[in-house]
């Protein structure tokens, strides 16, 4: 039994329309993926390695000691990179500056950006960065070396019981990044 041309025709006109809505709302969710992230980020926490953040007190409180721990990572891209002062120890409220070496061991330019994470998770709403490589994307030409520093300070306010935090960055290649 074979199906007349029109009745095809109809069909294939019918299935084409519903493929376009289906791409149209696959490139509406694409676009709303991205406010959606935001709103995440920001309910967890994890926005703030964006932010400068202005200091609200420079008292130092001298009757206690932080001891930081530096930590480097790179996420399946082989660059050399490491922290080059492994642990600081600093009052609350003092500000710090540490140095971190990055290396670009790939034979072609590479964009990459650092996120930052710290253990325990409650200790990120207590540093605040006055200066960080994370704040934007780096791009490293091939063989090029590069120290990085990173300006920040614990805040006051931290709890008595914080006396330890580990203070890890993670470089990741940045998609769309130098090729």
């Amino acid at each position: 039994m074979s199906v007349p041309a029109n009745d095809v025709a109809l069909r294939n006109r019918d299935l084409m329309r519903k493929l376009l809505v289906v791409c149209g709302g696959m490139l509406a969710f694409a676009f709303a993926m991205v406010p959606m992230y935001r709103q995440i980020c920001d309910a967890i926490g994890i926005s703030q390695q964006r932010a400068v953040i202005a200091a609200t007190s420079t008292q130092v409180d001298t009757s206690r000691d932080i001891k930081v721990e530096l930590l480097a990572s790179t996420a399946g891209l082989p660059w050399k990179f490491e922290a080059l002062d492994r642990v600081v120890t600093l009052h609350p409220g003092e500000l710090h500056t540490v140095r971190y070496q990055v290396v670009n061991t790939l034979g072609r330019a590479v964009t990459a950006q650092a996120v930052m994470s710290t253990a325990p998770a409650l200790a990120m709403r207590y540093i605040e960065k006055q200066e960080c490589f994370c704040f934007k994307t780096q791009t490293l030409q091939p063989g090029e070396s590069r120290e990085m520093p990173v300006v920040f300070r614990v805040k006051r306010d931290a709890p008595a019981d914080l006396t330890t935090i580990s203070l890890s960055y993670s470089f990741m290649e940045a998609p769309g990044g130098a090729t």
